[in-house]
């Protein structure tokens, strides 16, 4: 059993940092473990994955450039640094952690993630 717990959330201006952490209890080192965000009233959407291990990530387009997914498996933490943050970044951010596809594939499909943190939120203001 794994279990996700996120952190690092607030209200910040446009342009800021914020830097999020998910700390994992439970055996998750062979997992994909991924963020997620949801913004008020649309779907929950994937934005950045990392691949066990933390030598391959990939990124929604909408983070691509400002968002840098990491893992620290010996301290049991994934991290989100965000910069340059914009409004449309607002949301709640979800830490998942799921088994890699057949081919071994870390996906921003969140039906391939089966463990799920309760959420930071994240509000930019302009």
């Amino acid at each position: 059993q794994v279990q996700l717990v996120e952190s690092g959330g607030g209200s910040v201006q446009t342009g800021e940092s914020l830097r999020l952490s998910c700390a994992v209890s439970g055996v998750a080192n062979r997992l994909c473990m991924g963020w997620f965000r949801q913004s008020p009233g649309q779907e929950r959407e994937g934005i950045a994955t990392i691949y066990p291990g933390g030598g391959r990530t990939y990124y929604d387009d909408s983070v691509k450039g400002r968002f840098t997914i990491s893992r620290d498996t010996p301290q049991n933490t994934v991290t989100l640094q965000m910069n340059s943050l914009k409004a449309e970044d607002t949301g709640t951010y979800y830490c998942a952690a799921g088994q890699q596809q057949s081919g071994g594939t870390c996906s921003l499909w969140d039906l391939q993630y089966i463990y799920w943190g309760q959420g930071t939120q994240v509000t930019v203001s302009s």
